[in-house]
């Protein structure tokens, strides 16, 4: 089987497509509740690399506030499928898998998947990071801090965080992420295979989600690649009073300044557009 080149970060932003495969995305682009699941993601696939998407991410649990957990079982059964098509359907783009249990995780790898992405940077699942080195893949380490007490449910906009409270947002952030790394270090990751993400929407208000991306500069100097997972989420809703089918200006923004603040990659939903959006950024910040 054809190598996938590694990625070369700072020469560029790499943009990673999001495939749900769940029935209750916020998004409204779970691809389980449509009638062939395997097909619609093979296809949704499909125009994301036609489009220029470098990451397909594939999640079987939603993280939406206030969604259900899905037991390890369920979740295979959701993501092993749609790694199987992909694979054999001869698209060769990296595939990173979303989740944070070790188990998935390691079946998702043996499979085929190239990356993990946790969403609880090691916290939720300690053999996460063993798996991690021992697969000797990359790992993204997501800031996290979400409470489903203090998450504020709206129909309309969607989920947002109200009562978060941190005593020095950025410093917080940081200091939690690098706990995280402390944690893959000790598995035996090392730094060339971690990746950083401040957690866009996680435990975080409205206002807080903003300085987090006007001030990512702060977390891509702790000195690894940064991916900036901003796409459709609620900050941008109850800023500009929209759903999350009309965020796509507001993504766009928030991607484009996240890209000149220094984000490797931006995790997205649009994926024609966005890609698109972080060609004409790089021009502007990344000029060869």
């Amino acid at each position: 089987m054809e190598t996938i080149p590694p990625l070369e970060f700072g020469k560029r932003t790499y943009v990673m497509g999001i495939l749900n495969v769940t029935p209750d995305s916020f998004s409204g682009d779970g691809l389980l509740s449509r009638e062939n699941t395997v097909r619609a993601a093979l296809e949704q696939a499909q125009r994301f690399v036609e489009a220029g998407v470098d990451i397909l991410d594939i999640g079987g649990e939603s993280t939406r506030p206030g969604s259900s957990t899905v037991n390890e079982s369920e979740e295979l059964s959701r993501v092993l499928p749609v790694i199987d098509a992909l694979r054999s359907s001869g698209i060769r783009t990296l595939i990173s898998i979303d989740t944070y249990k070790a188990a998935v995780a390691e079946a998702a790898i043996d499979r085929g998947a190239d990356w993990i992405n946790d969403v609880w940077a090691l916290r939720a699942d300690l053999r996460m990071a063993e798996v991690a080195a021992a697969r000797k893949v990359p790992l993204i380490l997501m800031h996290n801090r979400s409470k489903p007490e203090q998450a504020a449910l709206e129909l309309r906009l969607g989920g947002r965080y109200i009562g978060s409270v941190y005593n020095d947002l950025i410093g917080d952030v940081r200091a939690e992420l690098m706990a995280s790394v402390t944690i893959a270090h000790a598995a035996g990751v090392q730094d060339s295979r971690i990746i950083l993400d401040p957690g866009i929407g996680f435990g975080k208000t409205v206002e807080q989600n903003l300085e987090l991306v006007n001030r990512l500069e702060e977390i891509k100097s702790l000195g690894f690649p940064v991916l900036l997972g901003a796409s459709r989420k609620s900050f941008i809703g109850y800023t500009l009073d929209l759903p999350p089918a009309e965020r796509v200006e507001g993504t766009a923004a928030v991607c484009a300044v996240g890209i000149a603040r220094g984000a490797d990659i931006i995790r997205v939903h649009d994926a024609e557009v966005m890609v698109r959006v972080a060609r004409m950024t790089d021009a502007i910040v990344r000029p060869i």
